[in-house]
């Protein structure tokens, strides 16, 4: 029942935040909520990215690079259409590593660069959770924000 319950956890954020995601378009990309936060382009990257590269704590492979991590926006154009891949490949692994993953192996520790030991799960939640935020700011900046 374990992974059941992780699928559909994986499955929920993945609705949830594509339900956000595909309202984001060329006109809105480059909406801030302010001129010190982030655009609507640079979040969307950075949430693809950021799955993909925390998937590599768990083992799993990419070739996706950090541009957005740890990042300024400096007002750079991401192509969406990468962006809306990048987020749906660091979905599939997601739902590749529950499927992977022996209901024991949880709890084990990985090490991580960004946040030191922690729990496979623990690991899994910073993840969706990452996720969530990251969609709200941009479900904010595309009602609320403007090009800066």
């Amino acid at each position: 029942m374990q992974k059941e319950l992780l699928l559909q956890m994986v499955e929920q954020s993945r609705v949830d935040c594509f339900r956000t995601l595909e309202d984001i378009n060329a006109d809105n990309a480059n909406y801030r909520l302010t001129e010190q936060t982030a655009s609507v382009g640079f979040i969307y990257r950075h949430i693809g990215e950021a799955t993909n590269l925390m998937a590599q704590f768990f083992g799993y492979e990419t070739d996706v690079e950090g541009s957005t991590m740890g990042q300024e926006d400096t007002g750079k154009d991401y192509d969406l259409e990468t962006s809306r891949m990048l987020v749906e490949e660091g979905y599939t692994t997601l739902e590749k590593l529950v499927n992977e993953t022996p209901d024991n192996e949880w709890l084990e520790e990985v090490d991580t660069s960004w946040f030191g030991k922690i729990s496979r799960i623990n690991l899994f939640s910073i993840t969706l959770f990452h996720n969530a935020h990251h969609c709200g700011q941009i479900a904010s900046a595309i009602v609320k924000g403007k090009t800066h």
